[in-house]
């Protein structure tokens, strides 16, 4: 006789669900290598459609001239936020790991604002002085050029969200978020991550000479220390544009 009990569908194990990991030395590398040329695509893809509407014929002098003008400068930095966030979003999500998770997008104390604002102000001013003893600029030209530019085009508003917006939370992400975030679990340990990354971030400023690049890569320490202790990526997103928005206004007021 069958038995009355209805009968107990028969349900397929499913098997678990692959852990999260995080990108080590060479993944870190590779995908930092994948991001940064994301930036640059994104931000040569402006200047290359500055320079197609170009009037007349495109000679050394005007490209030049397109390059550098604030208007460019601005979009192009502006562009390269969305691209740095797009190819960090595909190299996390081979991870398996949650985005904000990873470029560690959590909020921190204040204690640790004040203490980030005051380290911060302490090492830039040195640098300042060192500059004034040296009978050397305190700003690079190249930003007087830009801010000038700017003016000129009436976008120094659009210049001031590049610098002190897009350029802080695209930098940071690539630099303090992603390549720190691998590079600390891996054989170099937080310490060498700080100056690796530190160097890496130095390294997208080309526009500065020899003096300029150890202020940013001391700027890179610290933010990278501040990382490290905090574990929070926005208070050096936050420290970054404060930077930039100060450099910005002491360039303008050191301008005219």
């Amino acid at each position: 006789m069958d038995s009355a009990a209805p009968e107990i569908p028969l349900v397929a194990a499913t098997p678990p669900a692959l852990p999260p990991r995080v990108w080590k030395f060479w993944g870190t590398t590779l995908w930092g290598f994948f991001i940064f040329t994301a930036m640059f695509v994104g931000q040569i893809a402006v200047i290359g459609w500055f320079v197609l509407r170009h009037d007349g014929p495109v000679d050394m002098a005007a490209l030049i001239r397109t390059v550098g003008a604030g208007l460019t400068v601005s979009l192009s930095v502006i562009m390269g936020l969305p691209a740095v966030a797009a190819a960090c979003w595909v190299a996390i999500r081979f991870s398996r790991t949650p985005y904000a998770d990873y470029l560690a997008l959590r909020w921190t104390s204040w204690k640790n604002v004040a203490i980030g604002v005051g380290s911060l102000v302490v090492l830039v001013t040195a640098w300042d002085l060192t500059s004034r003893a040296l009978g050397r600029e305190i700003t690079p030209g190249f930003m007087g050029d830009v801010l000038k530019s700017a003016q000129a085009e009436g976008a120094l508003w659009l210049l001031v969200i590049a610098f002190c917006i897009a350029a802080p939370m695209s930098e940071e992400f690539f630099a303090r978020g992603f390549l720190y975030r691998g590079w600390s679990e891996s054989f170099l340990r937080p310490a060498g991550a700080i100056v690796l990354s530190s160097l890496a971030w130095t390294s997208l400023h080309l526009q500065y000479d020899w003096f300029f690049f150890g202020e940013v890569f001391s700027i890179g320490l610290l933010f990278g220390y501040l990382r490290y202790r905090t574990g929070s990526t926005w208070l050096t997103i936050v420290l970054h544009g404060l930077n930039n928005l100060a450099a910005t206004v002491q360039s303008i007021w050191l301008t005219g």
